[in-house]
């Protein structure tokens, strides 16, 4: 009784606080937890007509299709490694800018770099594609800029061997800036002393560099790389399909799961496929992070997220 007294007691105290808690707990539960049901379709032969409920329980068989497929394994590796490349890039030059920010002290030129830096974060794919076209297309400034130098048409639009670095350099454009202000904001809350006293004992930029800020980033890039694990095996379908879109050619670097199960989806009309393919990414990112979080506890215990 005394435990539920204090209960009433700390939320009246605290009223204000919980009432700001309540929109972002009521936006988590109506948008992560109850579509959570719809898990159940990836079990189901759905039939709209029937419902959820009433749609007949197939067991495993929907995710059967995935790996029966004869290309899942190029669509996984490709799945992986662009997400490897895009988390690595994207990581280490956020924090070598982060670093170059920091060494700036005029703070109207800082606002005023990360601010132009952090719009490609906000910007479309499907507007990306078309800039890219022009630039890489066949008529494309870098194209011809190529082709009048002497050299070759590199037909980007049919060499998949290309897509890979085009990708990875368009992640960079779009992340680094975004990441670039969590790093910067991350070295603005250290200790400012500890540079004193460095500065002090004689120690070069480099040497502060090196020596105190990169081991004080270890804990953040570590927990930010741990989350982005999470969802190593989701390929980023939003960019991937606005730039790639149905061009087959390039398929070979370029194809990932989302991408794969969506024209799956839209050819074979098979929700109970799709759902199983989301939920074995769901599960296998889930699995990823509880073992990457473990190995992170023993070498950088700071640094776990749990």
């Amino acid at each position: 009784m005394n435990k539920i007294k204090e209960f009433f007691a700390e939320l009246f105290k605290n009223k204000v606080l919980y009432l700001m808690m309540v929109p972002t707990i009521a936006w988590v539960t109506l948008f992560c937890y109850v579509p959570m049901y719809g898990v159940l379709i990836a079990f189901k032969d759905f039939s709209y007509k029937k419902g959820i409920w009433k749609s007949p329980f197939v067991g495993l068989k929907n995710f059967e299709f995935l790996f029966h497929y004869k290309g899942v394994g190029r669509i996984i590796f490709n799945t992986l490694f662009l997400n490897v490349l895009f988390i690595a890039a994207v990581t280490i030059l956020s924090i070598f800018f982060a670093l170059i920010f920091a060494e700036i002290h005029n703070r109207l030129y800082n606002r005023l770099v990360q601010t132009i830096a952090i719009f490609p974060h906000f910007v479309s794919w499907t507007v990306v594609a078309m800039f890219l076209h022009g630039i890489l297309g066949g008529n494309g400034s870098i194209t011809n800029f190529i082709m009048q130098h002497g050299g070759e048409d590199p037909f980007f639009y049919s060499n998949p061997a290309w897509w890979p670095l085009i990708l990875t350099v368009l992640k960079i454009w779009q992340g680094v800036g975004y990441g670039t202000i969590v790093y910067v904001a991350v070295i603005t809350g250290l200790d400012r002393e500890i540079y004193e006293a460095a500065r002090v004992d004689g120690a070069s930029r480099l040497q502060i560099i090196l020596k105190i800020t990169l081991p004080q980033l270890k804990v953040t890039a570590i927990m930010l790389t741990l989350m982005s694990i999470g969802k190593i095996f989701n390929g980023d379908f939003g960019m991937i399909y606005a730039i790639v879109g149905n061009n087959s050619q390039l398929y070979p670097t370029t194809d990932v799961i989302d991408t794969f199960v969506y024209r799956a989806l839209r050819e074979l009309n098979n929700l109970g496929m799709s759902t199983a393919t989301s939920l074995f990414q769901s599960l296998i990112g889930l699995v990823m992070v509880f073992a990457t979080n473990a190995i992170t506890k023993k070498v950088e215990p700071d640094a776990a997220i749990f």
